[in-house]
């Protein structure tokens, strides 16, 4: 498998996508915050003094999945034609599952936008929360799906259960 990302010198440069077909495209990730269950409770009740935890993670998983090319150096600029963002609570294994469902029509994918808007999202969650648990951990940020483009539809097959 070639690199794509690396130029005959070896240094890195953007790919130029602009003889490709604009294509639907989606990419669908997911991860987890675990915390304590004292943490998590206080989630639901929404008692955490910076206010609404998911609210605020759903909107920094949104503004990531826009800003994807600020952060990550080779990633295009891409019209997304949407985000979704959805949370749930895992009250067996003291976590919230975050996932993103990313959107567009284009010469590239979205697998990138997805997996930020999740990292994003999980950050949001810890620093919302880590005036009352530090120990949080933010694990298994992965694509689950993907579809659109030459390389065709991914779906992984060992998938971290979304429900506990």
């Amino acid at each position: 498998m070639e690199l794509t990302h690396i130029d005959k010198s070896g240094r890195p440069k953007m790919v130029d996508v602009s003889g490709k077909p604009d294509t639907v495209r989606s990419a669908v990730a997911k991860g987890y915050v675990v915390m304590k269950p004292e943490t998590l409770q206080m989630i639901k009740e929404g008692r955490m003094k910076k206010g609404d935890v998911l609210s605020v993670a759903q909107v920094a998983g949104i503004m990531a999945a826009k800003r994807t090319p600020e952060i990550v150096p080779m990633c295009h600029n891409i019209n997304l034609t949407g985000v979704e963002m959805d949370f749930r609570v895992l009250e067996d294994k003291n976590a919230v599952a975050v996932q993103a469902v990313v959107r567009s029509v284009g010469k590239t994918g979205v697998e990138m936008e997805a997996l930020t808007a999740v990292s994003a999202a999980c950050l949001a969650i810890y620093d919302m929360c880590k005036a009352v648990d530090k120990s949080m951990v933010i694990k298994n940020i992965q694509l689950v799906e993907k579809t659109g483009g030459k390389s065709g539809d991914f779906k992984r097959e060992e998938e971290v259960p979304w429900e506990g």
